[in-house]
């Protein structure tokens, strides 16, 4: 029998990695993030009461940290989206991923699993992923990555994320990757529709039939009740927005969430930005079900 691994969530937002990880047999050590809506949520959702917390990842003194074995982390997108300014190091946020390699300098943990947008490949012609691969490699990580779509992994969203998941020790690292998705799935009333209106994300609408965009913080999009194909004018579609329980199934989280944060007086608003910030957790699953089959393969060795 295996040992149950323990992690440590951080940028852990509302805990997709969370469900994820313990889907996979893997046992929550403490969590880290300031964005006080999410924290409420992820508290009156898991039970956290033996767990470290912590507001602010440049505040932590690795020595105050709980030993763990696995590190995740989505740390902060914006700084190597497409979308915004891609400012990458230049922007504080993206400096935040060396506050991730301090805490893995520090603490050793067996495994790490890191986040980020498709951009973050090109940055800077691929020396912004060099040097985040480098810094990993040289604290002393065998390193791989793969680009992967949520929806291959049971959700009806095109949504693009590297994984890199590194384990400690260079010689003859488990093989997480690559990992196969399944077949598109499709989910009633939240997937795509190629119709835009006036060519503006915010606009977009869907239908009931197909892939929907990548979710946004501001879960933009509306549901059209004609389907695709007998659409003969854009103004015969009686629309209606996108609600935080389908944003959040577009990520892979139970519906039980929602109606939690509904129950605790959190806003839609705030709803939309947790989902379009989170990861998806089918696709944290898939990652840690590889690890979790690497470390039962070694305990049979």
């Amino acid at each position: 029998m295996t040992k149950q691994l323990t992690f440590f969530d951080i940028f852990s937002g509302i805990g997709g990695f969370r469900i994820g990880l313990e889907r996979a047999g893997f046992k929550s050590a403490g969590y880290c993030d300031n964005n006080k809506y999410a924290v409420q949520l992820y508290e009156n959702y898991f039970d956290t009461k033996e767990e470290f917390y912590f507001n602010d990842i440049t505040q932590i003194n690795t020595k105050e940290l709980p030993d763990f074995d696995i590190l995740c982390a989505g740390f902060p997108c914006q700084p190597f989206s497409i979308s915004g300014k891609r400012q990458g190091f230049e922007d504080t946020r993206g400096t935040m991923f060396f506050e991730v390699a301090r805490i893995l300098k520090d603490k050793k943990p067996k495994y790490f699993i890191l986040e980020n947008v498709r951009g973050l490949l090109n940055h800077e012609n691929g020396r912004t992923f060099e040097t985040i691969i480098n810094t990993l490699h040289d604290i002393g990580y065998s390193v791989q990555w793969q680009l992967l779509n949520s929806k291959f992994f049971g959700v009806p969203q095109n949504r693009e994320r590297v994984y890199i998941v590194g384990h400690l020790g260079k010689d003859y690292p488990p093989k997480i990757f690559p990992i196969n998705g399944i077949a598109q799935e499709k989910v009633k009333n939240i997937v795509s529709y190629p119709f835009i209106k006036k060519g503006y994300q915010s606009n977009a609408t869907y239908s009931p039939d197909g892939i929907m965009g990548c979710l946004t913080t501001g879960c933009a999009g509306f549901i059209g009740d004609i389907p695709a194909n007998e659409v003969k004018n854009p103004k015969d579609i009686k629309f209606r927005r996108l609600t935080p329980k389908e944003c959040f199934r577009l990520q892979g989280f139970p519906d039980d969430m929602v109606d939690k944060a509904f129950e605790i007086g959190i806003s839609h608003t705030q709803l939309y930005k947790m989902a379009g910030n989170a990861v998806t957790v089918n696709v944290v699953y898939a990652v840690a079900s590889q690890i979790a089959k690497a470390e039962e393969e070694n305990a049979k060795s």
